[in-house]
């Protein structure tokens, strides 16, 4: 499974990766995406820390319940494709931002 992980973040990291623990669970992972319908693919699961560089991150939102749908998720929490229909709690994070802030 080849993910992509900005420099800022993979320097942060890396000492994290290279633990016995996350090597453990590098390998129940791939052997859940081997075994099982997991979503995102392999290669997005990591996309929060590929598109959003460290020294620019200011909140850090995390959902409770992942998307399950084929082609929604994406690695990134509340967020979907173009072109890919949003689900209810999208929907009610946009309809939120617009009662507040108009």
């Amino acid at each position: 499974m080849e993910v992509r992980i900005e420099p800022t973040w993979k320097i942060l990291l890396d000492d994290e990766f290279e633990k016995e623990y996350f090597k453990n669970l590098v390998a129940f992972v791939k052997t859940e995406y081997q075994q099982h319908r997991i979503y995102p693919p392999g290669s997005q699961i990591f996309n929060a820390f590929d598109f959003c560089p460290l020294d620019q991150t200011k909140v850090v939102i995390i959902g409770q319940d992942p998307y399950h749908g084929p082609g929604q998720a994406n690695g990134l929490c509340f967020s979907v494709a173009e072109g890919v229909r949003m689900p209810p709690s999208l929907v009610n994070i946009f309809k939120e931002l617009k009662d507040d802030l108009g």
